[in-house]
């Protein structure tokens, strides 16, 4: 009886061993997975360098156009991928906005005091207006003049200063015969530097919203701060506004 359940154990035992090699080995690659985690991901993306698309007018074909295009960049915002998610329905046009964004440069997203890659979406509006052959008619221009800009320049009390204007050159056909406002928040880091930025009050004309967000984000400001203050930082939080109305441009 002894030698019969000794014999059954044994079987018991090499039957074990024979799954035990058979399970599947799973291989995590750890730098696979921090690469990914550390990969930023946003709908707004912040600019060293703007693409500058170059067509000419008869390009568009008697219409504007738009696309938006996918865009990923590495660690230093460099630009190492760029692809078409929406078509201006012309692919010439979709190959000279690629073309642009490959050699333009992000602004490095941080994630931890680090900076990362990032993957995001840019809208891009080709009108006549725009186009390399346009010839400039007596139109004029819109600049950054914001309700603080504004105070700042007439001597008056503001919680902020802007160190110095934001670029900001709106030709008038972008209000579309209409009075147009933005409002807009903003987030510094210690050297006043913008590190986010969002509009809260949209135009209703893309083009127009855009070039108001990329001249604050590449903006730069001074805070006021009490003695109290003087030696301690805290992320601050500030929002200003445009209005563009027709009969103000010069």
């Amino acid at each position: 009886m002894n030698k019969v359940i000794f014999t059954t154990c044994l079987l018991c035992l090499s039957t074990y061993s024979y799954s035990a090699e058979k399970l599947p080995t799973i291989k995590v690659q750890g730098n696979q997975l921090e690469q990914n985690d550390l990969q930023h991901l946003t709908t707004r993306i912040q600019w060293l360098k703007f693409p500058q698309v170059k067509y000419q007018s008869n390009e568009l074909k008697d219409q504007e156009r738009s696309a938006i295009i996918r865009v990923k960049a590495d660690h230093s915002g460099k630009v190492i991928d760029a692809e078409i998610q929406e078509s201006t329905g012309i692919r010439q046009l979709d190959q000279k906005i690629i073309d642009a964004v490959e050699v333009a440069k992000v602004k490095p997203a941080i994630k931890n005091g680090k900076s990362v890659a990032m993957v995001g979406y840019q809208t891009f509006t080709l009108t006549m207006n725009n186009a390399t052959d346009h010839k400039p008619s007596a139109q004029c221009t819109y600049t950054f003049h914001s309700n603080h800009w504004n105070k700042q320049e007439n001597g008056k009390s503001v919680a902020f200063r802007y160190t110095k204007q934001p670029q900001l050159a709106l030709h008038e056909s972008l209000l579309k015969f209409k009075n147009r406002v933005v409002k807009f928040k903003f987030k510094v880091n210690k050297q006043g530097d913008v590190t986010q930025a969002k509009l809260t009050k949209l135009s209703g004309v893309n083009a127009l919203d855009q070039q108001v967000l990329t001249a604050v984000e590449n903006s730069r400001i001074e805070v006021k701060r009490s003695y109290r203050t003087l030696w301690t930082y805290k992320p601050s939080s500030f929002s200003d506004e445009i209005h563009f109305k027709t009969n103000d441009c010069q």
